[in-house]
């Protein structure tokens, strides 16, 4: 070869957009295609942009290959860089261009050409002998992959494995399952977080202690949503308790967590838990009056199939089917990263039960959107849940279940709110 290295200059047109939007797969596609072309890989690093779009750069022994896509455009930009003529960068292009599902057009550049550069004299003080990897060690790829929770103004980022668990689309939504390196194990759907393993109790036991604390006596309790399993788990921990109805309607949440998230999944074997794959929405308006101590909305945020569950409708027939003195609490939304939603719902919930027995509390949710996260309570009924609990029981129960978030003192602080929260939902009088 009369030159250093050999770089062909990519535009792949035309892509499967999907495929230019998901990190793993161009990753993974970007190390195969360095190593069917007889590439040595030496790390990978690739992440996500908000709201779309995978920047990386696969590291090889002879140089690298780097891409940007453009999913709303269906367009690539990939640079194929091999040092020496042991690598076939055009081998690398033909894998990639199946893997994107492309059209195209290349240009090959010999870089460093040798017949207008020379090799100098230049002696370097230190020899490198070996390199930077030890080969005796095989190829260990350092790679640095990251999923990220987004919109089009702000983002959340987990660097995980790049391994993906379970990935599995349905006509509900797209369920994963991946290994981050500082939050374990965590479930997405539609790319949001829906739970990790190193902080899925801060939302789990906010959700179930502090009604089933200020209800004092649940019995009957409907869960709506809630397939990683992690409320049933909290709710279990009452001995009262004679039945919990879970309504789920994608299966498959329900299977990813038992297979990889069995620690939040554990209950599901409970014989008190009857699980119905099924419509939430639908359940609640064909539900008897008058039948539940408790209604837990475990819902994600208001898209896809979780999108009826922020209507006027639902809480009507949720109300009816709560008994006297029942209760209800949904998951409301961020007040930073969704003030519409958050001050929509409730004021629905205000026009349903009234302003007197609605209530807001916020939490730490750290992996989710801002890092504040709410949940809101309506009461059927005149109890008031901050104030009306027993402490007592509370601080018992919370010291023999060992819970890791809710205690006695927090109970009633979640339910003080920030003076722009307060002014935000009109309760700034």
């Amino acid at each position: 070869m009369n030159a250093l290295g050999r770089h062909i200059l990519v535009e792949f047109s035309g892509c499967n957009a999907e495929v230019l939007n998901d990190v793993s797969i161009i990753e993974r596609s970007m190390i195969e295609a360095a190593q069917i072309a007889g590439a040595t890989v030496i790390n990978s690093t690739f992440h996500h942009f908000s709201p779309w779009g995978v920047s990386g750069v696969v590291v090889i022994q002879e140089s690298h290959l780097a891409i940007h896509t453009w999913p709303e455009y269906r367009y690539a930009a990939v640079d194929l860089f091999t040092c020496g003529d042991s690598v076939d960068p055009w081998v690398s292009f033909e894998h990639l261009k199946k893997a994107f599902q492309a059209n195209y057009s290349a240009i090959e550049m010999n870089r460093g050409s040798l017949h207008v550069i020379k090799k100098s004299d230049f002696q370097p003080q230190h020899i490198r002998t070996k390199p930077s990897f030890d080969l005796e060690k095989g190829f260990q790829i350092e790679r640095n992959v990251w999923f990220t929770d987004k919109d089009e103004n702000q983002a959340l980022s987990l660097r995980y494995t790049g391994e993906v668990l379970f990935d599995e689309t349905n006509p509900f939504q797209r369920v994963r399952v991946l290994d981050s390196y500082s939050h374990g194990k965590f479930l997405a759907i539609n790319n949001m977080v829906m739970c990790t393993e190193r902080d899925e109790f801060h939302y789990h036991e906010m959700i179930s202690h502090p009604i089933m604390q200020a209800h004092g006596n649940a019995k009957n309790i409907l869960v709506i949503g809630g397939g990683d399993g992690g409320t049933i788990r909290e709710l279990f921990k009452y001995n009262q308790v004679e039945k919990v109805t879970m309504v789920e309607i994608d299966e498959s949440v329900i299977r990813a967590s038992k297979e990889h998230l069995p620690n939040i999944a554990s209950e599901f074997g409970n014989s008190k838990l009857n699980l119905i794959i099924g419509d939430g929405i639908q359940f609640v308006k064909e539900a008897a009056a008058n039948s539940y101590d408790v209604i837990i909305v475990d819902g994600s945020d208001p898209v896809g199939p979780a999108q009826g569950l922020f209507t006027a409708e639902f809480y009507n027939n949720c109300k009816n089917a709560l008994k006297e003195g029942g209760m209800i609490i949904t998951q409301g939304e961020s007040p930073m990263f969704h003030e519409g939603t958050f001050v929509e719902l409730n004021q629905c919930l205000k026009g349903i039960f009234g302003k007197s027995q609605v209530h807001t509390m916020l939490f730490h949710a750290t992996t989710y959107p801002s890092g504040m996260w709410s949940l809101q309570m309506g009461v059927k009924g005149n109890t008031h849940p901050a104030k009306d609990f027993n402490k007592d029981k509370a601080r018992q129960f919370s010291n023999d279940k060992s819970l890791k978030y809710y205690n006695e003192d927090l109970h009633a602080a979640a339910f003080a709110l920030p003076t722009f929260v307060r002014k935000m939902l009109g309760e700034n009088a």
